[in-house]
């Protein structure tokens, strides 16, 4: 891994991105294209944004982790973000800065649980199942 990176871990299907520290706005595009490629070639299931090593979310790393959970949700990644400090939490309300489209959890730990695949996962929504007629085609 090169220096400046953020790193990405695979951990029960899902990626998990720790960012620790301010990032630069070429650490910030490098991360963008990072996690789009891991999810490429990893296929998650999940994907968790990690802030509890950020002592100041901006607006513009705020639009980029947006973008990221968005960019996620396209490629069909389910995304949580956690560990966002109290002061963090409240600048967001008071700038009206929203994430939207993405789960919140107080912690890494929650943030995997909330990821964890439930038996409805599993469950193929009823518009994508091909019924079959047991209807008599001569009646």
């Amino acid at each position: 891994m090169q220096a400046g990176r953020v790193p990405i871990v695979g951990l029960f299907g899902n990626l998990i991105v720790s960012v620790q520290g301010g990032l630069t706005d070429g650490q910030v595009e490098q991360l963008r294209d990072d996690v789009t490629g891991s999810i490429e070639a990893r296929s998650p299931r999940g994907l968790i944004v990690d802030l509890s090593g950020v002592e100041i979310l901006d607006s513009y790393l705020t639009r980029a982790i947006r973008d990221i959970a968005l960019t996620a949700r396209l490629m069909g990644v389910r995304t949580a973000v956690c560990g966002l400090r109290p002061a963090v939490a409240i600048a967001l309300v008071e700038m009206d800065l929203e994430i939207p489209g993405v789960v919140t959890a107080l912690n890494l730990e929650r943030a995997v649980e909330m990821l964890a695949p439930s038996a409805e996962d599993d469950m193929m929504p009823p518009e994508l199942t091909n019924e079959v007629s047991h209807e008599d085609p001569s009646s």
